[in-house]
C-alpha cells in the first residue's frame, strides 16, 4: 500500500510546487483534481487534450518527481436535474476519462450524483426515509429512470477508453452514500462501479468502517484517508444530521479531522489491516479537510500518522512460522 495525497489541497500552488512538496514528505502517489468539485487547478483535461505541448509539459512535471498518478478526481453531479449543470459535470467526467486514457490511469473518483424528484425538478432531492410514500416514488424515479441508465451508458464510455474503475465516493446528499447503495448500483451496472472508500462520511452516519470494508470486499477501488470526530454532547442533543456550516465547529455534531484526530492509531491500523484482508492494497490518499489545522500542519501530521500505520510491503506468500 502506498501513501498518496489528493493534491487539490495545494490548489494555490503550481503542479510542480505541489509535487515537490509531496515528494519532500515521502509521498509516493498522487490523486489529481481533474474537474467537478475538486477543480482543475493542476489539471484541466479539456485544455491538455487540445494542446499537445501543454500535455507534454504536464506529463514531464509528473515524471520529474517520479510520483505515481493513482487516480484522477472528478467529483460532480452528472445527473443533476438542471440540464446545464448535469451537462457540465458529465463533460468534466468524460474529459477526465480521455485524459486518464492518455496517461495510462485506470481509475476515476467521483460521486454517483443525485437527481431531482421528477423531470421538471430544479434541485437534487436526497431521500432519507421511506414515508410518506411519496419518497419511495421519488427513489424509484431516481434509480430506475435516471441513475441506472446514466451509469450504464457512462460505464460503456469509460471502458472504451481504458478506465475500468469508477470509484464512487459514498457521500450523503447523493444516491450512493453507504455500502448498500454502492452495491445496488454495482449490481445494476456492473463491476466497473466500485467504491472510493472514505471512512469520514461513514463514521458520522454511525457506521463501523471495518464492517463496511468487509461488506465491500472486492469492490473497493480507492481509499481516502480522512477522519471524523463525533461531538458526543452536540450529537446527544441534536443527532448526526447537521446543516450548520463546517466552520461552526464547536456547535456541530461532527467535524472532519486529520487522521488520528477523530480516531486513534489502533482504529486506523484495524481499518488498514482489514483493507488488506479484503484484497485492497493500492493507496491511502490523504484528503485534507480539517478546519482546525492549516494545510501544511494537517498534511504533515497525516503523513506522519499514516507512515506508522500503512502496511507497505507485499503480503507474504507463506507464513514464516508455518
Amino acid at each position: 500500500m502506498k501513501l498518496c495525497v489528493l493534491a487539490n489541497l495545494y490548489g494555490a500552488k503550481t503542479l510542480d510546487e505541489t509535487l515537490a512538496r509531496l515528494k519532500s514528505l515521502g509521498v509516493e502517489a498522487v490523486e489529481i483534481g481533474a474537474g467537478g468539485y475538486p477543480g482543475k487547478a493542476h489539471c484541466d483535461p479539456a485544455a491538455l487534450l487540445a494542446d499537445e505541448a501543454k500535455f507534454n509539459e504536464f506529463k514531464a512535471t509528473i515524471d520529474k518527481y517520479g510520483i505515481e498518478v493513482a487516480a484522477l478526481a472528478c467529483h460532480g453531479n452528472p445527473v443533476h436535474p438542471d440540464k446545464a449543470t448535469a451537462k457540465m459535470y458529465d463533460e468534466d467526467f468524460k474529459n477526465a476519462v480521455l485524459l486518464a486514457e492518455k496517461i495510462g490511469v485506470d481509475t476515476i473518483i467521483t460521486f454517483s450524483g443525485c437527481p431531482g424528484d421528477c423531470d421538471t425538478a430544479k434541485s437534487p432531492n436526497w431521500v432519507t426515509c421511506p414515508w410518506p410514500d411519496d419518497f419511495l416514488k421519488v427513489l424509484d424515479y431516481q434509480w430506475n429512470e435516471v441513475l441506472i441508465p446514466y451509469w450504464k451508458e457512462t460505464v460503456k464510455f469509460a471502458n472504451a477508453h481504458g478506465v475500468t474503475k469508477i470509484a464512487l465516493e459514498m457521500h450523503p446528499g447523493f444516491c450512493v452514500y453507504n455500502p448498500e447503495t454502492l452495491l445496488r448500483l454495482r449490481e445494476a451496472v456492473g463491476d466497473t462501479i466500485g467504491a472510493n472508500f472514505d471512512p469520514s462520511h461513514l463514521i458520522w452516519q454511525g457506521m463501523d468502517p471495518v464492517a463496511a470494508i468487509r461488506a465491500l470486499e472486492g469492490a473497493i477501488y480507492h481509499v481516502h484517508a480522512k477522519d471524523t470526530k463525533i461531538d458526543p454532547y452536540n450529537t446527544a442533543k441534536f443527532g448526526v444530521l447537521d446543516t450548520k456550516h463546517y466552520s461552526d465547529e464547536i456547535h456541530r455534531s461532527w467535524v472532519f479531522r486529520t487522521v488520528g484526530y477523530g480516531n486513534g492509531l489502533q482504529y486506523w491500523r484495524d481499518l488498514i489491516s482489514n483493507l488488506r484482508l479484503v484484497g485492497y492494497d493500492k493507496v491511502m490518499s490523504i484528503e485534507h479537510e480539517d478546519s482546525l489545522m492549516s494545510i501544511d500542519e494537517g498534511l504533515e501530521k497525516a503523513v506522519a500518522f499514516l507512515k506508522e500505520s500503512i502496511i507497505s510491503e507485499p503480503k507474504p506468500g507463506t507464513m514464516s512460522w508455518a
